[in-house]
């Protein structure tokens, strides 16, 4: 989803501005004023921390702590409506948001490695095997964790438990799905790491917080993460 910081009423966008105000310079290769506000700990931004490391492109971040409601305030709505992070603030205030957008946004900048995918059909393969991931596995994982977790009773609400158990079979399905699939590809799309292996990966190490042990032998899915984590770019 693409949204304009002009879109909000100027004054609500003017306060959210000072509120998110600059940043301490990291070494940027993009202008100062480009940041990305994220909670460190949220699998959204994580995935794309990883996708950024990956592409050797170092943008600043800024830190927000979701858990004390401040994505919910008038300041963070004005510039993301659906209240999550990530959200990528371009120097000339334009705001994207969605955190595979945020990924193409950058994949236009940079196209190589290239993570989406070469060629009509390699494309096409990445999208699907990232959507079959992303709707699949992260967001089962996310439903249990934020259905499940009695911290997140505040935020979710209301909690469904029963639809936290429910998808907790639909995380076993599509790990099993993916350890047929990795079985003769060393990645998620083909021969080549893409952005369905940073979702997956992401996926995977939530299931820690979300309290989802991985069930047994998922041989080909180990060896994947394995070698998936090893990568530099899993510690962004």
């Amino acid at each position: 989803m693409l949204l304009e910081a002009r879109a909000a009423p100027a004054r609500i966008v003017a306060s959210a501005r000072r509120r998110y105000g600059p940043v301490k310079n990291q070494r940027l290769k993009h202008p100062q004023a480009m940041r990305i506000i994220e909670t460190r700990g949220a699998p959204n931004p994580r995935r794309v921390r990883i996708f950024l490391a990956e592409k050797g492109i170092s943008v600043a971040f800024e830190e927000v702590d979701l858990m004390a409601g401040v994505l919910r305030t008038p300041e963070y709505t004005a510039l993301n409506p659906m209240q999550r992070v990530p959200i990528l603030i371009l120097d000339d205030g334009t705001v994207i948001c969605e955190s595979v957008a945020i990924c193409r946004y950058f994949e236009e900048l940079e196209p190589y490695p290239a993570l989406f995918g070469e060629g009509a059909v390699g494309r096409a393969k990445v999208e699907m095997w990232n959507r079959r991931v992303e709707f699949g596995l992260f967001a089962a994982v996310a439903a249990v964790f934020r259905h499940l977790h009695p911290k997140m009773s505040h935020l979710e609400v209301p909690q469904v438990a029963a639809w936290g158990e429910a998808n907790k079979a639909k995380v076993a399905e599509m790990l099993a799905l993916l350890d047929a699939v990795l079985a003769d590809r060393p990645f998620i799309a083909g021969p080549d790491y893409s952005i369905a292996d940073i979702t997956a990966l992401v996926a995977v190490d939530f299931m820690k917080p979300a309290r989802l042990d991985m069930s047994a032998g998922l041989d080909n899915v180990a060896r994947w993460h394995k070698e998936v984590s090893a990568r530099p770019s899993a510690a962004a």
